[in-house]
């Protein structure tokens, strides 16, 4: 599933067609994390040799999380029951996460007694700050999806029946937007995260340079003088 999740936003970021993904999950629970015990199974109750892990992750969740944050395309995640380990890590690595209200976001690592893996060290100390991270992270206290908003985890908390519906009008709003500025600028953050300042001044002069000679910053420049809503082609 890692895999495919990778391979299907490689061409979602290929294809110009595509404006924003929504990703969201079959049944009552958006996802209970790695499975592994069934991993341990299919090996055959043969212990891994040592750096297995460390060499695997690599091209699976690490890849997997890095790519959601670079894509230049808006992510939506919509999120109901149980979000844990890389389910929470997906959602927090979108841009927007829609989740239930009664929503259990849980990092189980120290529960196990193993160690955070697909960015969580480095998501929820960004997202959250450093105490709330470590209450979860050391811990391993969950979240509400009502507590997850008040913390700056999530975007919206939400009854459950209608994660589906608000993710979709959010992934919808994004869709309509600018879509090369909007790619631009999520790269910008992103970028922001390690650049001097220097450096992300650079970054915005040459993300100026190119969205200013996108069609849709001349329809947004020409909606504003005619005093109309832009009505954006994504290009």
């Amino acid at each position: 599933m890692v895999l495919a999740l990778t391979d299907a936003l490689d061409a979602a970021n290929r294809d110009e067609r595509v404006r924003a993904v929504l990703v969201t999950a079959a049944g009552d629970h958006f996802c209970g994390g790695a499975d592994i015990v069934a991993r341990n199974a299919d090996a055959g109750g043969a212990r891994p040799r040592v750096g297995s892990i460390q060499r695997r992750l690599p091209s699976q969740a690490h890849r997997l999380i890095a790519r959601m944050l670079s894509v230049q395309l808006p992510i939506v995640v919509a999120v109901r029951g149980h979000a844990a380990g890389i389910g929470l890590h997906l959602a927090v690595a979108a841009d927007f996460c829609v989740a239930a209200t009664d929503a259990r976001l849980w990092e189980p690592f120290a529960a196990r007694g193993f160690t955070p893996d697909s960015a969580g060290t480095w998501l929820l100390p960004r997202r959250i700050g450093a105490v709330a991270a470590r209450r979860m992270l050391l811990l391993g206290e969950p979240l509400s999806g009502a507590d997850a908003v008040a913390t700056g985890l999530v975007h919206e908390a939400v009854d459950s029946a209608d994660v589906d519906r608000a993710a979709e009008a959010l992934a919808a709003r994004l869709a309509a937007g600018p879509t090369v500025a909007t790619g631009l600028t999520k790269w910008l953050m992103l970028a922001g995260e390690t650049a001097t300042l220097d450096e992300q001044l650079q970054h915005e002069a040459l993300a100026l340079e190119l969205s200013s000679r996108s069609d849709d910053f001349r329809e947004g420049l020409t909606a504003f003088r005619e005093r109309r809503d832009p009505g954006f082609a994504g290009r």
